[in-house]
Protein backbone atom coordinates (compact mmCIF):
# COMPACT_ATOMS: atom_id res chain seq x y z
CA UNK A 1 0.00 0.00 0.00
CA UNK A 2 1.13 3.23 -0.99
CA UNK A 3 1.73 6.61 1.23
CA UNK A 4 -1.55 8.28 -0.83
CA UNK A 5 -3.87 5.12 -0.18
CA UNK A 6 -2.55 5.49 3.38
CA UNK A 7 -2.91 8.92 4.02
CA UNK A 8 -6.63 8.42 2.31
CA UNK A 9 -7.90 5.35 4.42
CA UNK A 10 -6.56 7.61 7.63
CA UNK A 11 -8.40 10.56 6.54
CA UNK A 12 -11.69 8.25 5.80
CA UNK A 13 -11.25 6.50 9.67
CA UNK A 14 -10.96 10.37 11.09
CA UNK A 15 -14.26 11.22 8.67
CA UNK A 16 -15.79 8.15 10.19
CA UNK A 17 -14.77 8.46 14.14
CA UNK A 18 -16.16 12.06 13.84
CA UNK A 19 -19.64 10.68 12.11
CA UNK A 20 -19.61 7.72 14.97
CA UNK A 21 -19.38 10.92 17.88
CA UNK A 22 -21.78 13.05 16.37
CA UNK A 23 -24.37 9.93 16.00
CA UNK A 24 -23.64 8.89 19.92
CA UNK A 25 -23.11 12.44 21.19
CA UNK A 26 -26.65 13.60 19.89
CA UNK A 27 -28.17 10.72 21.09
CA UNK A 28 -26.82 10.86 24.62
CA UNK A 29 -27.83 14.65 24.94
CA UNK A 30 -31.32 14.12 23.79
CA UNK A 31 -31.62 10.92 26.18
CA UNK A 32 -32.72 8.95 23.93
CA UNK A 33 -35.69 11.46 22.30
CA UNK A 34 -33.78 11.07 18.81
CA UNK A 35 -33.41 7.99 16.85
CA UNK A 36 -30.05 7.00 16.21
CA UNK A 37 -31.18 6.73 12.45
CA UNK A 38 -31.75 11.10 12.79
CA UNK A 39 -28.74 11.44 14.88
CA UNK A 40 -26.35 10.10 12.19
CA UNK A 41 -28.74 12.06 9.22
CA UNK A 42 -28.24 15.21 11.70
CA UNK A 43 -24.49 14.61 11.90
CA UNK A 44 -23.66 13.62 8.23
CA UNK A 45 -25.47 16.93 7.29
CA UNK A 46 -23.60 19.15 9.66
CA UNK A 47 -20.48 17.37 8.79
CA UNK A 48 -21.08 18.45 4.93
CA UNK A 49 -21.97 21.57 6.17
CA UNK A 50 -25.25 21.18 4.11
CA UNK A 51 -27.59 21.58 7.47
CA UNK A 52 -31.47 20.84 5.78
CA UNK A 53 -32.83 21.30 9.16
CA UNK A 54 -32.49 20.47 12.69
CA UNK A 55 -33.08 17.45 14.66
CA UNK A 56 -36.86 18.25 16.30
CA UNK A 57 -36.69 20.69 19.54
CA UNK A 58 -33.27 21.11 20.04
CA UNK A 59 -32.76 24.54 20.93
CA UNK A 60 -34.12 22.78 24.20
CA UNK A 61 -31.63 20.26 24.56
CA UNK A 62 -28.37 21.60 26.35
CA UNK A 63 -25.12 21.16 24.31
CA UNK A 64 -26.76 20.12 21.03
CA UNK A 65 -26.35 23.21 18.78
CA UNK A 66 -22.41 23.51 20.54
CA UNK A 67 -22.19 19.77 19.56
CA UNK A 68 -23.18 20.84 15.88
CA UNK A 69 -21.17 23.96 15.71
CA UNK A 70 -17.35 21.80 16.83
CA UNK A 71 -19.11 19.17 14.39
CA UNK A 72 -19.55 21.81 11.53
CA UNK A 73 -15.57 23.56 12.16
CA UNK A 74 -14.36 19.18 12.33
CA UNK A 75 -16.37 18.62 9.26
CA UNK A 76 -14.66 21.38 6.99
CA UNK A 77 -11.49 20.16 8.17
CA UNK A 78 -12.02 16.51 7.46
CA UNK A 79 -13.67 16.63 4.48
CA UNK A 80 -11.28 18.89 2.84
CA UNK A 81 -8.62 16.25 3.86
CA UNK A 82 -10.30 13.44 2.48
CA UNK A 83 -10.89 15.19 -0.74
CA UNK A 84 -7.31 16.84 -1.04
CA UNK A 85 -5.87 12.76 -0.60
CA UNK A 86 -8.84 11.74 -2.61
CA UNK A 87 -7.19 14.33 -5.57
CA UNK A 88 -3.74 13.91 -4.75
CA UNK A 89 -4.60 9.56 -5.21
CA UNK A 90 -6.15 10.01 -8.26
CA UNK A 91 -3.43 12.41 -9.45
CA UNK A 92 -0.98 10.00 -8.75
CA UNK A 93 -2.82 6.67 -9.97
CA UNK A 94 -4.01 8.13 -13.72
CA UNK A 95 -1.70 11.05 -14.45
CA UNK A 96 1.44 10.35 -12.60
CA UNK A 97 1.01 6.92 -13.95
CA UNK A 98 0.57 8.40 -17.29
CA UNK A 99 4.05 10.94 -16.99
CA UNK A 100 5.87 7.99 -15.40
CA UNK A 101 5.58 5.32 -18.49
CA UNK A 102 6.11 8.37 -20.68
CA UNK A 103 9.28 9.05 -18.99
CA UNK A 104 10.05 5.40 -19.27
CA UNK A 105 9.71 5.35 -22.59
CA UNK A 106 12.06 8.37 -23.59
CA UNK A 107 14.98 6.75 -21.39
CA UNK A 108 14.48 3.26 -23.83
CA UNK A 109 14.10 4.90 -26.99
CA UNK A 110 17.26 7.10 -25.82
CA UNK A 111 19.42 3.71 -25.06
CA UNK A 112 21.88 1.82 -27.25
CA UNK A 113 24.15 -0.81 -27.05
CA UNK A 114 22.12 -2.28 -24.27
CA UNK A 115 20.24 -6.07 -22.88
CA UNK A 116 17.06 -6.76 -23.44
CA UNK A 117 15.51 -9.46 -20.77
CA UNK A 118 12.73 -11.13 -21.89
CA UNK A 119 10.87 -12.57 -18.96
CA UNK A 120 11.35 -11.47 -15.29
CA UNK A 121 10.74 -15.23 -13.27
CA UNK A 122 12.92 -17.38 -11.73
CA UNK A 123 15.78 -17.01 -14.28
CA UNK A 124 15.09 -13.47 -15.60
CA UNK A 125 15.27 -11.99 -11.78
CA UNK A 126 18.77 -13.61 -11.33
CA UNK A 127 19.66 -12.44 -14.63
CA UNK A 128 18.64 -8.73 -13.48
CA UNK A 129 20.51 -8.92 -10.67
CA UNK A 130 23.52 -9.20 -12.43
CA UNK A 131 23.48 -7.21 -14.92
CA UNK A 132 22.65 -4.63 -12.16
CA UNK A 133 26.07 -5.33 -10.16
CA UNK A 134 28.02 -5.01 -13.48
CA UNK A 135 26.37 -1.62 -14.40
CA UNK A 136 25.03 -2.77 -17.58
CA UNK A 137 22.16 -1.04 -19.40
CA UNK A 138 19.35 -3.43 -19.87
CA UNK A 139 15.07 -3.46 -20.52
CA UNK A 140 13.18 -6.06 -18.78
CA UNK A 141 10.07 -7.20 -20.47
CA UNK A 142 7.40 -8.99 -18.75
CA UNK A 143 3.48 -9.62 -18.84
CA UNK A 144 3.57 -9.43 -15.27
CA UNK A 145 3.11 -5.72 -14.61
CA UNK A 146 2.96 -5.95 -10.43
CA UNK A 147 5.88 -8.31 -10.94
CA UNK A 148 7.57 -5.34 -12.69
CA UNK A 149 7.01 -2.91 -10.56
CA UNK A 150 7.63 -5.15 -7.49
CA UNK A 151 10.80 -6.22 -9.17
CA UNK A 152 11.67 -2.45 -9.66
CA UNK A 153 11.73 -1.23 -5.91
CA UNK A 154 13.40 -4.33 -4.53
CA UNK A 155 16.12 -3.86 -6.97
CA UNK A 156 16.58 -0.31 -8.58
CA UNK A 157 14.31 1.50 -5.98
CA UNK A 158 11.73 2.17 -8.82
CA UNK A 159 13.98 3.11 -11.34
CA UNK A 160 14.11 -0.04 -13.75
CA UNK A 161 13.46 0.03 -17.67
CA UNK A 162 10.44 -2.02 -18.05
CA UNK A 163 8.07 -3.26 -20.83
CA UNK A 164 4.85 -4.61 -19.89
CA UNK A 165 3.96 -7.06 -22.49
CA UNK A 166 3.93 -10.34 -24.43
CA UNK A 167 8.31 -10.82 -25.39
CA UNK A 168 6.80 -12.60 -28.02
CA UNK A 169 5.14 -10.16 -29.69
CA UNK A 170 7.67 -8.21 -32.37
CA UNK A 171 5.92 -4.48 -31.66
CA UNK A 172 6.60 -5.00 -27.49
CA UNK A 173 10.62 -6.27 -28.49
CA UNK A 174 10.44 -3.44 -30.63
CA UNK A 175 9.25 -0.91 -27.88
CA UNK A 176 12.47 -2.10 -25.94
CA UNK A 177 14.17 -0.75 -28.54
CA UNK A 178 15.55 -4.39 -29.54
CA UNK A 179 17.24 -3.01 -33.20
CA UNK A 180 19.65 -0.93 -31.07
CA UNK A 181 20.58 -3.64 -28.33
CA UNK A 182 23.48 -5.11 -28.25
CA UNK A 183 22.31 -8.25 -27.00
CA UNK A 184 19.17 -10.13 -26.43
CA UNK A 185 18.27 -12.72 -23.26
CA UNK A 186 15.49 -14.88 -23.85
CA UNK A 187 14.92 -16.33 -20.17
CA UNK A 188 10.91 -16.76 -20.81
CA UNK A 189 9.26 -20.09 -18.85
CA UNK A 190 8.30 -22.26 -22.03
CA UNK A 191 10.79 -23.40 -24.59
CA UNK A 192 8.67 -22.91 -27.55
CA UNK A 193 8.14 -18.80 -25.93
CA UNK A 194 11.98 -18.50 -26.17
CA UNK A 195 12.31 -19.91 -29.85
CA UNK A 196 9.41 -17.13 -30.92
CA UNK A 197 11.64 -14.63 -29.20
CA UNK A 198 15.18 -15.55 -30.77
CA UNK A 199 13.27 -15.70 -34.36
CA UNK A 200 11.81 -12.00 -33.43
CA UNK A 201 14.87 -10.51 -32.27
CA UNK A 202 16.88 -12.23 -34.99
CA UNK A 203 14.76 -10.51 -37.54
CA UNK A 204 14.98 -6.86 -36.04
CA UNK A 205 18.47 -7.14 -35.33
CA UNK A 206 20.58 -9.37 -37.06
CA UNK A 207 23.82 -8.67 -35.05
CA UNK A 208 22.61 -8.83 -31.52
CA UNK A 209 24.24 -11.14 -29.32
CA UNK A 210 20.99 -14.21 -28.21
CA UNK A 211 21.31 -16.00 -25.28
CA UNK A 212 18.29 -17.73 -24.78
CA UNK A 213 17.50 -20.49 -21.75
CA UNK A 214 16.29 -24.24 -22.62
CA UNK A 215 14.23 -26.16 -20.54
CA UNK A 216 14.65 -29.21 -22.74
CA UNK A 217 17.51 -30.74 -24.21
CA UNK A 218 16.06 -31.45 -27.97
CA UNK A 219 14.85 -27.70 -27.87
CA UNK A 220 18.81 -26.19 -27.52
CA UNK A 221 19.07 -27.12 -31.35
CA UNK A 222 15.58 -25.61 -31.92
CA UNK A 223 16.79 -22.42 -30.58
CA UNK A 224 20.05 -22.86 -32.24
CA UNK A 225 18.46 -23.19 -35.98
CA UNK A 226 16.41 -19.92 -34.97
CA UNK A 227 19.05 -17.99 -34.32
CA UNK A 228 20.82 -17.76 -31.04
CA UNK A 229 24.39 -17.29 -30.64
CA UNK A 230 24.40 -19.67 -27.55
CA UNK A 231 21.97 -21.72 -24.92
CA UNK A 232 21.85 -22.00 -22.01
CA UNK A 233 20.00 -25.32 -20.16
CA UNK A 234 19.75 -24.49 -16.35
CA UNK A 235 18.94 -28.45 -15.52
CA UNK A 236 22.48 -28.60 -17.18
CA UNK A 237 24.06 -25.95 -15.18
CA UNK A 238 22.21 -27.00 -12.29
CA UNK A 239 23.98 -30.55 -12.54
CA UNK A 240 27.41 -29.31 -13.07
CA UNK A 241 27.43 -27.38 -9.94
CA UNK A 242 25.87 -30.28 -7.85
CA UNK A 243 28.86 -32.34 -8.86
CA UNK A 244 31.66 -29.53 -8.48
CA UNK A 245 30.01 -28.66 -5.35
CA UNK A 246 31.17 -32.33 -4.41
CA UNK A 247 34.61 -32.08 -5.90
CA UNK A 248 35.28 -29.03 -5.64
CA UNK A 249 34.12 -27.05 -2.83
CA UNK A 250 36.75 -24.77 -1.87
CA UNK A 251 36.58 -23.26 -5.68
CA UNK A 252 32.78 -22.92 -5.97
CA UNK A 253 33.15 -21.22 -2.36
CA UNK A 254 35.64 -18.96 -3.94
CA UNK A 255 33.71 -17.76 -6.80
CA UNK A 256 30.54 -17.42 -5.23
CA UNK A 257 32.04 -15.02 -2.23
CA UNK A 258 33.48 -13.38 -5.45
CA UNK A 259 29.79 -13.09 -7.36
CA UNK A 260 28.39 -12.15 -3.63
CA UNK A 261 30.22 -10.14 -1.93
CA UNK A 262 28.35 -6.93 -2.23
CA UNK A 263 30.79 -4.77 -0.99
CA UNK A 264 33.52 -6.05 -3.03
CA UNK A 265 31.41 -6.67 -6.36
CA UNK A 266 34.09 -9.36 -7.38
CA UNK A 267 33.52 -10.10 -11.42
CA UNK A 268 35.19 -12.16 -14.23
CA UNK A 269 34.82 -9.75 -17.26
CA UNK A 270 36.02 -9.24 -20.71
CA UNK A 271 37.16 -6.54 -22.37
CA UNK A 272 37.69 -5.50 -25.88
CA UNK A 273 40.97 -3.80 -27.32
CA UNK A 274 39.67 -1.36 -29.83
CA UNK A 275 41.33 -0.30 -32.88
CA UNK A 276 43.67 3.11 -32.37
CA UNK A 277 43.48 1.94 -28.54
CA UNK A 278 46.24 3.41 -26.66
CA UNK A 279 46.79 -0.47 -25.10
CA UNK A 280 47.82 -1.18 -29.04
CA UNK A 281 51.49 -2.23 -28.98
CA UNK A 282 51.86 -2.19 -25.86
CA UNK A 283 53.28 -5.09 -23.50
CA UNK A 284 51.01 -5.78 -20.69
CA UNK A 285 53.52 -4.37 -18.01
CA UNK A 286 53.24 -0.60 -19.55
CA UNK A 287 49.48 -0.66 -19.54
CA UNK A 288 47.94 1.33 -17.01
CA UNK A 289 45.79 -2.02 -16.23
CA UNK A 290 47.40 -2.29 -12.57
CA UNK A 291 48.59 1.10 -11.78
CA UNK A 292 44.93 2.25 -12.23
CA UNK A 293 43.14 -0.50 -11.60
CA UNK A 294 44.63 -3.20 -10.33
CA UNK A 295 42.51 -5.74 -12.17
CA UNK A 296 43.89 -9.08 -12.64
CA UNK A 297 44.74 -10.59 -16.32
CA UNK A 298 43.39 -14.20 -16.30
CA UNK A 299 43.79 -14.50 -19.85
CA UNK A 300 43.98 -12.77 -23.33
CA UNK A 301 41.95 -13.83 -26.51
CA UNK A 302 43.96 -13.44 -29.80
CA UNK A 303 42.24 -12.63 -33.28
CA UNK A 304 43.20 -16.37 -33.80
CA UNK A 305 40.40 -17.35 -30.94
CA UNK A 306 43.03 -18.88 -28.68
CA UNK A 307 43.48 -18.13 -24.86
CA UNK A 308 46.68 -17.57 -23.39
CA UNK A 309 46.31 -17.75 -19.82
CA UNK A 310 47.92 -16.19 -17.13
CA UNK A 311 50.09 -13.68 -20.10
CA UNK A 312 53.66 -12.71 -19.38
CA UNK A 313 54.33 -9.32 -18.32
CA UNK A 314 55.85 -9.30 -21.84
CA UNK A 315 53.10 -10.01 -23.55
CA UNK A 316 52.17 -7.59 -26.80
CA UNK A 317 48.42 -6.28 -26.52
CA UNK A 318 47.14 -5.33 -30.22
CA UNK A 319 43.61 -4.32 -31.24
CA UNK A 320 40.92 -6.78 -31.45
CA UNK A 321 42.03 -8.90 -28.93
CA UNK A 322 39.62 -9.66 -25.74
CA UNK A 323 41.39 -9.29 -21.98
CA UNK A 324 39.79 -11.64 -19.38
CA UNK A 325 39.97 -9.73 -16.43
CA UNK A 326 38.78 -10.32 -13.09
CA UNK A 327 38.13 -7.51 -10.05
CA UNK A 328 35.43 -4.67 -9.02
CA UNK A 329 32.84 -3.60 -11.27
CA UNK A 330 33.69 -0.34 -11.06
CA UNK A 331 37.46 -0.82 -12.16
CA UNK A 332 35.90 -3.25 -15.14
CA UNK A 333 33.97 0.05 -16.20
CA UNK A 334 37.21 2.29 -15.42
CA UNK A 335 39.54 -0.09 -17.27
CA UNK A 336 37.10 -0.30 -20.92
CA UNK A 337 38.04 3.67 -21.03
CA UNK A 338 41.11 3.67 -20.43
CA UNK A 339 41.21 0.92 -23.52
CA UNK A 340 39.05 3.91 -25.81
CA UNK A 341 41.31 5.12 -28.40
CA UNK A 342 40.86 8.87 -27.56
CA UNK A 343 41.33 8.26 -23.80
CA UNK A 344 43.42 10.41 -21.25
CA UNK A 345 44.98 9.00 -18.34
CA UNK A 346 44.23 9.86 -15.43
Amino acid sequence: MNASIRRLFGALIVLAVLVLTGTLGFHALGHGRWHYSDCAYMTVITLSTVGFGELGNMGEVPGARALTVGLIVSGVGALAYVQGNLTALLVEGVIGQAWRRNRMKKAIDGLKGHIVVAGAGSTGRHVIEELIATRTKFVVIDRDRPHLERISEDMTGGKLLYVHGDATDDHVLETANVREAQGVIAALTHDKDNVFVTLSARSLNATARIIAKAVEDASMAKLMKAGATSVVSPAQIGGRRMASELVRPEVNEFLDQMLRDKDKNLRLEEIVIPEGSPFSGQTLKDTPIRRETRLLVVAVRGEDREFSYNPDPEFVLQAGMILIVMGDASNVIRLRELAQPDAIEA
